[in-house]
């Protein structure tokens, strides 16, 4: 973990709700996909949890979506410093891929998994994204996965764009070697049903400090409650109790 004041060098809306933040600052400790920053925001007692999007060398994205007073106080942000944690929670082990991996988002799940998409195909691995949303005015991102080299599809609830149902949908029938997710927890539950293989969860929860300290944020596991901050965000498929 490294404390950093971060530059914002841009942000702008993806969608209605949905924003996307460029900062210039040290990535460091940033070491994984699906590792997520800790941010300060003037007026507010809790720093706000956000997954890192993307990194490179002095560059990090963020994706967001405005629920409450911090992401609202984000959004109207054009220039200016943050002072952020980074390098917090686990993140994905790619390792474990195989050759064929399907990545699976829901909402603003799918941000992390652009670093982990962008990072396997540098690998070489044949890559396949589902993304779900519940209408078509909430996608975003789908344009840059495909330009990662990655076969996308994307599925809305109302059906109003792609296939119609949910990201588990276009399941049926694909070959995969192992998943990968992150979305609301209903859906983690569905992909944890759907899947017949392997895989890996980001799961979401209120967090106080974000480092493990105040024991804020757990959840069960086969070995006992684990801290989302800090032994998550990431747990495997075979260790969730639902």
């Amino acid at each position: 973990m490294k404390q950093s004041l971060f530059e914002i060098i841009e942000n702008i809306p993806l969608t209605k709700d949905v924003h996307q933040m460029k900062l210039s600052g040290n990535t460091s400790a940033i070491t994984a996909p699906g590792q997520f920053v800790n941010i300060r925001l003037d007026g507010l007692f809790l720093r706000r949890p956000i997954s890192v999007c993307d990194w490179d060398d002095g560059a990090l994205t963020i994706v967001y979506k405005v629920v409450g007073k911090g992401t609202e106080a984000m959004s109207c942000m054009e220039t200016g410093k943050l002072d952020i944690l980074t390098g917090l929670g686990n993140g994905y082990d790619m390792t474990l891929s195989g050759s064929k991996p399907v990545l699976l988002g829901g909402g603003v799940g799918v941000p992390p998994l652009y670093g982990l998409a962008r990072r396997l195909r540098t690998e070489g691995k044949d890559v396949s994204v589902i993304l779900g949303f519940n209408t078509a005015s909430e996608i975003f991102y789908a344009e840059a996965f495909q330009a990662l080299g990655c076969a996308v599809t994307v599925a809305t609830a109302d059906g109003s764009y792609g296939v119609k149902g949910f990201a588990t949908t276009p399941l049926t029938g694909m070959d995969y070697t192992y998943f990968y997710t992150c979305g609301p927890e209903p859906m983690l539950k569905a992909v944890y049903q759907a899947t017949n293989t392997s895989g890996q969860m980001s799961f979401e929860a209120r967090m106080g400090c974000g480092f493990g300290a105040c024991m804020g944020c757990t959840v069960p596991t086969r070995d006992g409650y684990k801290r989302v901050c800090k032994d998550g965000p990431i747990l495997y498929k075979e260790e969730i109790v639902w």
